[in-house]
Order: structure tokens, then sequence, then C-alpha cells
């Protein structure tokens, strides 16, 4: 290491101790070490807002301490006029941890409708696309305890069943990329703390403040409970009582994807006997959920109704050819084949 590097990572060794020297960020630094366990290279996924700011302080310190290589990436979505404007600033507010930012750059046509869940899909393949290129398989995600609320109660708010109210896990594998979220155990208060107390600022999401978003609406709807007296203990014992049921029922979904599916890695489809359809009917919802997911290569699964659809007329048509999730699902004779749409 040269003279000048030296000098550079010593003021951040320095100024990173400095930080740690505040008793409330110290505890929050030293659970976050504990939850974590990772001895493998990882990437962290930077908005610029003060969750994933945090999450850069804990993971810099964490990385050093743990001698292990980490790369930050924000992704610019192009859909407000200032994005590259905020995608430069939050790269200016990471050098103060004598850090890079990388800045992916979400190219092609926007959506009109549905926009957070298409820029989310979108955000997930160009970082998972990138660690890919890196060799990195895994990515530190900034979602944290009130995130986790609040997916609860949009997923109530759609319909979902046990398994999508409590999808939310500490690691989801996707495309064999572990999307990592250390922060589940934190409220989003401790992490203003310390975003606060190391950078002095962060970037403030518009639509946030959007009451045109669902996300908003829950937001300021589980505020209201708050002032009504919602436990978040009680809440998160909830949340556990019901992942135990949910274990239960993915057992029985893992034995029908392996006793009922075959895959065909040279043409790469997936041949789905008879009998993966007589089973108890979440049992056979999630299978066929799990396959579209991972053929069609899709991050989020598709919605339930359009699954509840096509499981119907699997049960009821001799034979068809549709689409759906980025899948191409055709039922010959009383076996059903899904492939990568083209």
């Amino acid at each position: 290491m040269s003279p000048k590097n030296l000098n550079v990572s010593n003021k951040t060794h320095k100024f990173l101790l400095n930080q740690l020297k505040d008793k409330q960020t110290s505890k929050i630094y030293k659970k976050f070490e504990k939850n974590l366990k990772l001895n493998e290279d990882f990437i962290v996924a930077v908005s610029g807002g003060p969750d994933s700011l945090a999450l850069c302080f804990l993971s810099k310190i964490y990385s050093i301490k743990n001698h292990i290589k980490v790369k930050y990436l924000h992704v610019d979505h192009k859909l407000r006029n200032n994005s590259t404007k905020e995608a430069q600033f939050v790269k200016l507010l990471l050098k103060k941890l004598s850090t890079n930012l990388e800045i992916l750059t979400w190219v092609g046509k926007k959506p009109k409708s549905n926009i957070q869940s298409i820029a989310r899909d979108k955000r997930y393949a160009l970082m998972i696309n990138k660690a890919k290129k890196l060799k990195i398989n895994n990515i530190l995600l900034g979602h944290h305890k009130d995130d986790l609320i609040e997916n609860f109660f949009i997923r109530i708010l759609r319909g979902s069943g046990l398994n999508g109210m409590v999808s939310f896990d500490q690691t989801t594998d996707l495309q064999n990329i572990n999307l990592i979220r250390p922060l589940l155990n934190f409220s989003k208060k401790n992490l203003e703390h310390i975003t606060k107390q190391v950078f002095k600022n962060y970037v403030e999401d518009p639509s946030n403040k959007n009451y045109e978003f669902k996300r908003v609406k829950i937001r300021n709807f589980i505020k209201n409970l708050e002032l009504e007296g919602l436990d978040n203990d009680k809440f998160n014992l909830t949340i556990k009582n019901l992942k135990f049921a949910n274990q239960s029922i993915k057992y029985f979904v893992e034995k029908n994807l392996k006793d009922n599916s075959t895959i065909s890695n040279i043409n790469k489809f997936v041949i789905l006997n008879k009998n993966f359809f007589f089973q108890p009917e979440e049992v056979v919802f999630r299978s066929l959920t799990e396959v579209l997911k991972a053929v069609g290569k899709k991050y989020y699964p598709v919605r339930g109704k359009k699954i509840d659809n096509l499981i119907y007329r699997i049960k009821n048509d001799n034979s068809f050819m549709t689409t759906l999730g980025n899948c191409l699902i055709k039922k010959v004779n009383n076996s059903v084949i899904v492939s990568k749409e083209r």
C-alpha cells in the first residue's frame, strides 16, 4: 500500500472509531456485527436515504474489522429530473468513509403505472447482474423493522396468504445471489441516529410523501395504530408464530417440487406431472408460484389471483397454452410444461 493510501486508510479508521464513541451507535454496531456473521465479500445497495447510509457506515466498519472487500452500488432510475444530481450527492456523502460509490443507470422506457414495483424489479436486476460480473454472491439491503411491519399490512391489503405476510426474511436467494437484510432488528429511528451523526445529511425521497402510493398510506395508518397502542414486541411475536406455521407448509412444498417436477437443463423447461396438482390447495399454489418465479427469473412472484386462475385452467382444461410471469405454460395430456417466455 502506498503512503498516500495508507494515510487515507488511517484517517478513515480514526473517523469510524470516533463515531463508535457514541454509546447508541456503538450498541447498534455490536448488534449488527453479531447478526451479520458474513465472512465473504459483499455488495451494499445504497439509495441515499437514512437507512441505507446507516448500513454503509455499519458495513464499512464490519468489512475493515473482518478484512472483507465491499462494493457500494446506487441505481439511478431516471424517474425524476434530479435523480442524477441526487446520485452524485450520495457519491459525495460516501467519500466521508473514503468509499467509492458506483452508479448503475436504468436505461430504457419508463413505466406510467405500477412505477414503484417495476422500478424495484429493475433495481434488483441491475445489482444482481453487477454482482455476477464481480463474482460476489451477497448483496446487503437496508430494509429495517419498520419496513417489516409495513410489508405485513400491504400484503394483507393485497389479499396475500401466510407466505406473503411473513415473506421478509433475513436472507433471500435470487438467481443464486444472497439478498441479505441485516437491519431487520433495527428501527428507522435507530438508523436515522447513525446517519445524522455520521453524514449529517441524506436524500429525501419525495415519493415518501406522495399519498398516491399505497406504502405511504400504510405508513400513516401504522402511525395511527401506534397512537392507539400498537405494541412492536407483540407484533414481532405474532410474526414469529406465523413463521413457524409457514415453515411447516414450506416442507410440503419442497417435497412436492422434488417428487412431482422434472427440470430439463438442456432445453431449460420444467415438467409438472399430474400428482403435482393433487396436493392441498396451499401446497399447489406455492409450488406453482415457485416454479414460475424460478423459470421467469422474477424477484417478486406473480399475483395470487392470476395463479389461482392458472391452477383452475390446469385442473379443468384438457390442453391450452398461455403466458404468465415471463413464462410460457403449456398443458399437454396430464402434464404441464413451463418454459421461459421468449
